[in-house]
């Protein structure tokens, strides 16, 4: 029976094999031995009293001790209180009953803000004139407790 015969090719990439797998065993090695420096304690950064990072540990004589209860861990809302609620006026740009959404253009400044069907007091239809308030929610303004202006 005849050898195998093995190309140069395949010679070239079992020997690339063989390399790299002595490499990465020389790098575990080396990493287990720590011949490197680096450690744990190299990898801490602290946080000083002005917000800055650095490599040396707070002075724990500087601590000041904070009583439990003096810390407010539910504070109430500013439900603005003394502040006049204004209505603006505005006419219905848009209103899509089906869809249940539209916009209303504000004749104070002229821009068009959002409305749900959520947002209404009473059904509206488009181009009718309509008193609402603004809020703002996380994708911009929209108009609530929107109301028929008679």
């Amino acid at each position: 029976m005849a050898r195998s015969q093995q190309t140069s090719r395949k010679k070239e990439v079992r020997t690339k094999q063989d390399k790299k797998k002595k490499e990465k065993e020389k790098k575990r090695l080396e990493k287990k031995e720590n011949k490197d420096g680096s450690s744990a304690d190299d990898m801490i950064a602290y946080v000083d009293e002005f917000g800055n990072i650095s490599s040396t540990p707070p002075d724990l004589s500087r601590r000041t001790k904070v009583n439990a209860e003096d810390i407010a861990v539910n504070v109430a809302r500013d439900t603005g209180s003394g502040t006049a609620v204004t209505f603006r006026k505005g006419v219905v740009a848009f209103f899509n009953d089906d869809k249940g959404y539209g916009f209303i253009k504000d004749s104070e400044n002229g821009r068009t803000v959002f409305v749900h069907i959520n947002g209404l007091t009473e059904p509206i239809k488009q181009d009718n004139l309509v008193t609402f308030e603004v809020e703002n929610g996380p994708k911009g303004a929209f108009a609530v407790n929107v109301k028929l202006n008679r």
